[in-house]
């Protein structure tokens, strides 16, 4: 499945970078351009690294939260 579109990087080769070394996006963005163009995977692969996650689909099939801490900001 691809991650970036902008630059054809796919999951597969953005964990293939994390074991290489390149733990964190910049980095990732430094071994194959992957969020350095339009931005929009920049979550996924923050997520695919295991840094802001976004919520999963079990969360949101089970009904629970999806964001959190925004009625204590008001």
């Amino acid at each position: 499945m691809y991650v970036c579109s902008c630059f054809g990087i796919t999951e597969q080769q953005v964990k293939q970078h994390a074991e290489n070394g390149a733990c964190t996006p910049r980095r990732i963005a430094s071994a194959c351009k992957a969020g350095t163009d339009c931005g929009s995977c920049v979550r996924r692969i923050q997520a695919l690294l295991g840094r802001g996650a976004l919520p999963g689909r079990e969360t949101a099939a089970q009904g629970g939260p999806l964001l959190t801490g925004l009625d204590e900001a008001a």
